[in-house]
């Protein structure tokens, strides 16, 4: 470490050394001091939308390659400026989609608290939902090390990057190590559990993107449908649907609150829903709910199906939104089209594109089931092993001493909170010692990663830091909803799977109106 007089850290280029990574070759680094930096952040991350103010820090920025991969990845380590705003911890933070990092949307929120904290582009452009840059070396080949780098090992590299360039800037390293992700973020987390067990002491996981390579192709499954139909409802009508599928199973649970906590229950038939006539709010007009309506939302709800029926993966939760896997967001002469300028759509439609069929003029729009039933297959076959961060096995996590929470909103739109329920379900069926060191939240009414009309983890992080270094097991997670209407927030406990959060009594808004127990 280099000083100046008073003790003061110096954030320059010759104040930190190159950092030593095994197999890459250092090609540059910089550093300079960011004072008095402001920014506001959305709902992510384990933290509620907020704003943040007068943040000084040190941005170290690190470019390397492996040799022979033909690739140049760059990090990014932010520092608390002066060794007094340092908490002695450093932070991984995660990606989205196709992004390996969110940057500014996570660095800010960790610099905050005291944390040192990494991000890494993975070695491609941070463009959410276009790989069309970086997936294929030439049509028909993908480029295999880029794609390397994003699922994995950048990860890994970003983790020793940042602790070594956090060891040389304070002079110390860091006393405790934290991941934090959501969605691909959260797959990132598991990730490192699963191949770099000993990197962080802690891992937040939520919304865990695992088993990519069925839930993008699932996620087209939807559309597919519409397709084949060749109707394509009006996004009313699954709001409808959706609205009379809450108001059938809300009260399963055994207490209103327009959540459904009970999704596995739920029995609901959207053919019911068939001629009913409601007031549109996309067109203003009474509207009657179509069979081909009925026919989408029950084909998100079952999730994706092969030609003779066999399940592929799994749908939604019932109160989830249904225009998110399904957008028919414009009009042909009083009859909706399908919209390609939706997130998951765009993510659906380019893994198909260039990652399975490996080509760029590949129409989604023309496939059959038998197309699509091939490129799930292929998906599988070819990416499961890479990307699918599907391993139940994290022997070696637990023989580290590490801890791991992971949490997803049972109303997520995009990515299907079953499909981490069946992850969890493999974990624990592996490991009956599980839950001393892994422990999966349930968080009914959720959105993905945030939003939703139920409840979102608030202090997530701070229990897993003292579950790592405090020992303080986390029996429960604060759950707390986003304000209604009327300004009110409402609080349940968030229990470790299996259990639940089942109504005792008294205001529902209240966390201690709900114990967690076994059943409802």
């Amino acid at each position: 470490m280099s000083s100046v007089a008073g003790g003061d850290i110096v954030c320059t280029r010759d104040a930190i050394p190159f950092p030593s990574l095994f197999g890459a070759e250092i090609l540059s680094l910089s550093a300079f001091p960011v004072t008095n930096f402001s920014t506001s952040l959305p709902q992510a991350d384990q933290h509620f939308a907020l704003n943040i103010t007068g943040l000084d820090f040190c941005n170290v920025s690190v470019e390397y390659t492996h040799p022979g991969w033909n690739d140049r990845i760059n990090v990014q380590v932010w520092l608390p400026l002066s060794s007094g705003q340092w908490n002695e911890r450093f932070m991984g933070t995660g990606g989205a989609a196709y992004a390996s990092e969110l940057g500014v949307l996570s660095l800010p929120y960790a610099v905050s608290l005291g944390y040192s904290a990494v991000a890494t582009n993975g070695g491609h452009p941070s463009a959410y939902f276009d790989p069309s840059s970086w997936a294929l070396s030439s049509p028909g080949n993908v480029n295999w090390f880029l794609l390397q780098d994003f699922a994995a090992v950048a990860l890994d590299d970003a983790a020793t990057i940042g602790k070594a360039v956090t060891r040389a800037y304070y002079g110390s390293p860091a006393r405790y190590s934290y991941w934090n992700g959501c969605s691909e973020g959260g797959r990132q987390g598991l990730m490192m559990a699963q191949r770099y067990p000993t990197q962080y002491d802690g891992i937040i996981a939520a919304s865990p993107a695992i088993n990519w390579e069925k839930i993008l192709v699932a996620g087209y499954w939807p559309q597919l449908v519409m397709n084949q139909l060749g109707v394509y409802p009006l996004e009313c009508e699954f709001e409808a649907i959706t609205a009379a599928a809450t108001a059938a199973c809300d009260a399963l649970d055994g207490v209103e609150d327009g959540i459904i906590a009970t999704s596995g229950l739920c029995q609901f038939d959207p053919y019911t829903m068939v001629g009913q006539t409601f007031n549109c709010s996309t067109t203003g007009t009474l509207t009657t709910v179509s069979a081909e309506a009925a026919t989408v939302a029950l084909a998100i709800w079952t999730g994706s199906r092969s030609v003779s029926g066999e399940f592929q993966w799994y749908g939604l939760n019932q109160d989830a939104p249904l225009n998110v896997q399904a957008p028919t967001s414009c009009l042909i002469p009083g009859r909706p089209c399908p919209s390609d300028f939706t997130p998951f759509y765009q993510l659906s439609n380019t893994w198909l594109t260039y990652f399975v069929a490996k080509n760029p003029v590949f129409n989604v729009t023309n496939m059959t089931y038998g197309d699509y039933d091939s490129l799930f297959r292929q998906s599988t076959n070819q990416y499961a092993s890479i990307i699918g961060t599907a391993d139940p096995d994290l022997i070696d996590f637990r023989t580290s001493g590490a801890k791991m929470i992971a949490w997803h909103g049972l109303a997520d739109p995009l990515i299907s909170a079953n499909g981490t329920i069946e992850y969890y379900e493999r974990v624990l069926e592996r490991d009956p010692r599980t839950a001393d060191y892994f422990r999966f939240f349930a968080a009914p009414g959720g959105g993905h990663c945030g939003g939703g009309v139920g409840y979102y983890p608030d202090g997530g992080l701070q229990a897993l830091v003292d579950w790592v270094e405090s020992g303080i097991t986390p029996e429960t997670l604060l759950g707390r909803t986003l304000p209604d209407e009327e300004g009110r927030i409402r609080e349940a406990p968030l229990c470790p799977y299996p259990m639940v959060a089942a109504y005792q009594g008294g205001d529902v808004g209240v966390a201690g109106s709900f114990r967690c127990q076994e059943s409802f």
